[in-house]
């Protein structure tokens, strides 16, 4: 994908921004449809959206025929994993499996994604003893167990299909744990310590820090889920794509110091380093992939679009993974990311605000225009309290965000500087809660006055956009 990673204004560009993000849309389409007949639409539609006003050159076809290639791939591996869990077999099984994920407690009953022999099933817990066998796991180390392999329900495959899943695993017992490769020991050992961290912080909101810091929601109450997902801040209760910009920029002052080379390895090195311990998020995924495109073209001495950039990310990540075209969080990074970097701007200028508050403002209603479509399609929500909530609320969760791991890792190192760093903390986290209860309370029952705001606030966009590209237009015809 070299080709692509280069600024968006650079003559040697082979395509432009617009039909790249239209590429992006297509393979991701194939990725959720990866029937024969979606794939030869797209096909057709890219081949007649391409962007060469001139006879094609070798180079063009290569980029076309690269793309051809691409998206028949796409449709082929999400094909073949719709077919392999149609096919599974009823089957006993004794043995040791990985532990994908760390296991998700609810009311009754704990989930684990488990690994067995490259197949990844879903375990599902509900005698106590297991539970409580499974409560201290973490994913990336080894169980031993016994069950059956069982087919999943067609429901019940495509909400899991896009964590792979594969087959259910009817859990008899559950004995010895192992330790994982040195890579999750250390991923292990970092998030224990955030989490030895949220401990020390009274109540649910020690579980939110570790939340907002890692990603870790599992002890988050369910009403503490529902009241920042009504005031529009349900982002905040597990890591972000903002958690990526804020750690690499955590880590700027140190990164500096070394030479120009080590400090693109050591930005990449950062940025793996933290996808890994998040449990490589679908959010942080985006992120991770958008912010190595950009230490890479900044080190060759170039800046690169933003649209361009999630573009391509975007398409190198679906053809590494097409499956993640089925996560809805995926869905809502994506969307929030195109808000923000290209609602977000045009809202801002059309707001009578000084900088200071027209951009802030603006941002966040892009990214609420960005994540209309999927919100209302999974939770039949929009938020009405969302933009003072988030203005609120966004800044001082980030200062958390941002020094959160560094104190974990400072404290394990100097233990009773705890007096001094915890406190902070605790205080930013009790905002941000409160933020979200008071959000709550003021958001109506109803889902239809916000539905209506943002529906109107996206007919706005649309109008401007398009009352822009008409004045541009009629200025050229003018000249």
């Amino acid at each position: 994908m070299h080709l692509e990673v280069i600024s968006a204004d650079d003559d040697r560009a082979f395509v432009t921004t617009k039909w790249l993000a239209l590429t992006a849309a297509g393979v991701w389409w194939c990725a959720l449809h990866p029937e024969g007949v979606h794939l030869v639409i797209v096909a057709m539609l890219l081949w007649l959206a391409r962007p060469f006003d001139r006879p094609l050159a070798g180079s063009d076809i290569a980029v076309l025929a690269l793309l051809g290639i691409l998206l028949v791939a796409v449709a082929a591996r999400a094909q073949s994993s719709d077919n392999a869990a149609a096919n599974v077999e009823q089957r006993a099984f004794t043995g040791a499996v990985r532990v994908v994920d760390d296991p998700q407690p609810l009311s009754n009953s704990t989930r684990l994604i488990i690994d067995v022999g490259g197949t990844r099933c879903e375990l599902w817990a509900r005698r106590y003893s297991i539970r409580a066998r499974l409560a201290p796991i973490s994913a990336g180390e080894y169980l031993v167990v016994s069950g059956q392999i069982a087919q999943l329900s067609r429901d019940r495959y495509e909400r899991v299909r896009w964590q792979h899943v594969l087959c259910e695993f009817q859990v008899d017992w559950v004995e010895d744990v192992m330790e994982g490769s040195l890579a999750s020991r250390a991923s292990n050992r970092v998030r224990s310590l955030v989490t030895d961290v949220g401990n020390s912080i009274s109540g649910e909101r020690g579980a939110l820090f570790r939340g907002l810091v890692i990603g870790d929601d599992r002890d988050q109450p369910i009403e503490m889920l529902q009241r920042f997902r009504s005031g529009g801040l349900s982002h905040l209760t597990a890591v972000s794509g903002q958690n990526v910009a804020l750690i690499l920029a955590a880590a700027t002052p140190l990164i500096r110091r070394l030479r120009p080379r080590m400090q693109v390895v050591t930005s990449l090195l950062v940025i793996g380093w933290f996808v890994l311990i998040t449990r490589s998020e679908p959010s942080i995924l985006r992120a991770g992939v958008m912010a190595a495109i950009a230490v890479i073209t900044t080190s060759r001495g170039r800046k690169i679009d933003a649209v361009r950039a999630l573009s391509i990310a975007v398409i190198t990540l679906l053809v590494i993974d097409p499956l993640l075209a089925a996560s809805v969080g995926f869905h809502l990074s994506v969307g929030a990311t195109f808000g923000v970097i290209v609602i977000g701007p045009v809202i801002t200028s059309c707001l009578p605000f000084s900088t200071k508050i027209s951009v802030p403002v603006g941002v966040t209603l892009g990214a609420q225009v960005g994540v209309l479509l999927p919100a209302l399609l999974v939770f039949q929500r929009a938020p009405l309290v969302a933009l003072p909530a988030n203005l609120l609320a966004v800044p001082v969760a980030g200062i958390v965000m941002m020094v959160g791991m560094p104190v974990a890792i400072v404290l394990a190192v100097v233990p009773f500087a705890a007096q001094v760093l915890v406190p902070p903390l605790e205080l930013g986290v009790w905002w941000v809660d409160a933020v979200a209860r008071v959000a709550n309370w003021c958001e109506p029952a109803s889902s239809w006055p916000g539905i209506l705001v943002s529906l109107l606030l996206t007919c706005g966009v649309v109008v401007i956009v398009a009352s822009r590209k008409m004045s541009r237009l009629r200025a050229r015809h003018n000249d």
